[in-house]
């Protein structure tokens, strides 16, 4: 009676199925069922097949050959591969997967399955050879081994490590590079978790949208202007961005440009996938420069040679305040997204003390939002900076934070206190009706009265020296944005 009844024979089945399952996982034996299925199904395919030599006809290096290894060492493929090689890489304690003779992996690209084997050829030269279904062929053959292209100059990239450039005083005026090694990231700048993801969507977004880009017509770019008091955080988070990215950075001082013309030829320099950065731009403005014209500087935002030459690029203004700034320079198209970075509230401040000081309740915490809701304020540098030099004792950072409140801080945060982080993108509003702004991890000097003298002092040899360089250094707030 048992065995004929409907439900029993149901739970018999699941568990018979559930047990199969288990064991086929525990024993892998999935991965044998597998590998018999895909040959099977090959059975019913015919494949071309395309030889990569390790050196060409004269015994020269193949340089395909090289890129082709690079992408298919990048592949997850070749981790889930029955065997591969394990090597030491360039860097310290580096290990990589490397292909092993007659190893086969798969790829899959547009919807077609490729596959690629190593296999040994005469004199101990190597060979890779791609196998494409005929019917796939013409379909993908070149989109994929231009996305093999595309791929391998990411990894190249990688490798070289980033570079910052500077438009420096030279006989060729041109761009000097130096190691970029920023530690910025948007995991450790403090800042709204909604924020966050926001500018993260955006540029991953960007990166995707060359395609678009160019079936709207319109110049693969994207352009940020950051504005706020110094110190707030906006040069870490260029930096950020550009870690995020895997951009070089190109740091062009205006002050160092002579004309219109020089300019022009420093924006057809740059290359591609990078952060293109103009720092103080508000200041310069207001300085009406001499050598370049207001004409030049907005055609190097959105002209004619920017349109041709800045594709695959970002880039950032940073400005203290944009209320004195002609609308013309912040209209739709020349800056597409405006993010404001203010003071410090008690918000914050606590993302602050829990990255700084590890800290995320303090019996101090009520006095500090007391100071702030009565219209006190910092820059999160000079708070960074008192919590570094307390770091060991947080009730005692806390306390040095209340009193740089209180005697440096006073009536500094009227009208910004509780205040969110604003993303406004195409925006051209006042400060005063920003909805917000951005708390970055920044660092300064020891003495909250000293940070502030040397920013005048600074600002005071600027107007004597018109020629000077921005840093991106996070630990001297006199050079933050």
């Amino acid at each position: 009676m048992i065995l004929s009844n409907p439900f029993f024979l149901a739970v018999v089945t699941i568990c018979i199925s559930v047990a199969i399952r288990v064991a086929l996982y525990r024993t892998g034996l999935v991965y044998i069922v597998k590998k018999w299925w895909r040959r099977f199904e090959d059975c019913f395919h015919v494949y071309q097949s395309f030889k990569v030599p390790e050196y060409n006809e004269s015994m020269q290096e193949n340089q395909l050959y090289g890129r082709v290894t690079d992408y298919l060492n990048s592949l997850t493929s070749v981790e889930d591969s029955d065997f591969t090689n394990l090597v030491t890489g360039k860097k310290p304690n580096e290990i990589v997967l490397q292909l092993d003779p007659n190893q086969i992996i798969e790829d899959n690209f547009l919807g077609a399955k490729v596959i690629w084997q190593a296999e040994g050829g005469g004199g101990g030269s190597r060979n890779l050879v791609l196998k494409v279904r005929k019917a796939d062929k013409r379909r993908i053959l070149r989109p994929y081994l231009q996305h093999i292209h595309v791929v391998a100059d990411e990894l190249e990239q990688k490798k070289r490590g980033l570079k910052l450039y500077m438009n420096v005083d030279a006989p060729d005026r041109a761009w000097k590079p130096v190691p970029f090694t920023h530690p910025s990231t948007f995991e450790t700048i403090s800042m709204e978790s909604d924020l966050k993801s926001k500018v993260k969507s955006d540029l991953e977004s960007f990166l995707k949208a060359k395609q678009y880009y160019h079936r709207l017509g319109r110049v693969w770019k994207r352009s940020f202007l950051l504005y706020g008091p110094s110190g707030t955080g906006k040069s870490s988070f260029v930096a950020a961005m550009a870690n995020f990215l895997g951009y070089n950075v190109y740091d062009l001082d205006l002050s160092r440009v002579k004309d219109d013309s020089e300019l022009k030829i420093l924006l057809l320099q740059t290359t591609k996938k990078s952060v293109i950065v103009i720092e103080d731009l508000d200041r310069y403005l207001a300085e009406k420069p001499a050598g370049l014209s207001f004409s030049g500087i907005s055609n190097f935002m959105d002209g004619l040679l920017n349109s041709c030459c800045a594709e695959e690029r970002v880039m950032v203004f940073t400005m203290n305040s944009k209320d004195h700034v002609d609308p013309a320079f912040l209209r739709p198209g020349r800056i597409d997204v405006h993010i404001h970075f203010p003071l410090c509230d008690f918000g914050a401040f606590k993302h602050l003390a829990t990255s700084y000081l590890g800290v995320k309740e303090h019996k101090l915490f009520s006095q500090v939002e007391d100071i702030f809701l009565s219209g006190s304020s910092l820059s999160p540098a000079e708070i960074g900076e008192l919590m570094i030099a307390n770091r060991n004792s947080p009730s005692r950072a806390i306390k040095s934070v209340i009193t740089a409140l209180q005697t440096d801080g006073d009536r500094r945060g009227t009208g910004v206190c509780g205040r969110r982080v604003g993303f406004d993108v195409g925006s051209t509003k006042s400060e005063s009706g920003e909805p917000g702004g951005m708390f970055c991890r920044e660092g300064g000097v020891p003495a909250v009265r000293d940070i502030r003298k040397l920013y005048g002092f600074l600002r005071m040899k600027s107007s004597r020296h018109s020629s000077h360089s921005q840093s991106f250094d996070a630990g001297s707030p006199h050079t933050e944005g």
